[in-house]
């Protein structure tokens, strides 16, 4: 019988913690810091705070000049051979896939380097065309100070760490911006045509 009690209490301290754990991670969907910032994301649109980057034509580029458009956004480093290398692929193969509503002005797609160090603008541009850029809809930007990084790095929440080999390992996610500017949702990479759909049907409601 005292088993028995031992046993109903310790089931009884299991569902409230099962309880209390469904609340903290919202239903048990924010087991990871990554997953809770997209669900955060998506339930708080995030305006953005006046950023200027210099463009891989070495040009100021203001993010509030995409104000009235959908912009998709990926974080990279020219030197990666293997993460920001898919990344590439995957604008490109946009490029085609969003070609009407990029010619329409509804769309844009902005690579933004986290290596302003060594991605000056003659890099910047070597990476688009390294991946088939088709030549319209997307532009690769690097902050120039440091203060404009910090900025870029806390408002899209971007995790970069040295990988002890002159490389960074980095969280890979495109972000998504609204026509007003805000930051509305994260997006998995590596399935453009997922992406495309997502973006089409932004632009449609």
């Amino acid at each position: 019988m005292r088993a028995l009690g031992t046993l109903l209490v310790s089931l009884a301290f299991a569902a409230a913690g099962g309880l209390v754990l469904a609340g903290a991670t919202d239903g048990f969907q924010a087991f990871t810091t990554e997953t809770a910032r997209r669900i955060d994301v998506r339930a708080h649109p995030r305006p953005l705070p006046a950023i200027v980057l210099e463009s891989d034509r070495g040009a100021d580029l203001a993010l509030a000049s995409y104000r009235g458009r959908w912009l998709l956004i990926d974080f990279i480093y020219t030197r990666c051979e293997t993460y920001c290398s898919a990344l590439g692929g995957e604008f490109a193969r946009l490029q085609d896939l969003l070609a009407a509503p990029i010619a329409e002005g509804r769309i844009a797609l902005l690579s933004i380097s986290f290596d302003p160090e060594h991605d000056d603008p003659e890099a910047l541009h070597a990476y688009r065309k390294r991946f088939g850029d088709r030549g319209a809809g997307w532009t690769a930007a690097r902050p120039t100070d440091a203060a404009t990084l910090e900025t870029v790095r806390t408002s899209f929440g971007l995790k970069i760490v040295p990988d002890g080999l002159g490389g960074y390992v980095h969280n890979v996610a495109l972000v998504l911006v609204d026509p007003e500017g805000r930051l509305v949702e994260i997006v998995a990479s590596g399935d453009p045509q997922a992406t495309a759909a997502l973006l089409r049907a932004r632009i449609s409601s």
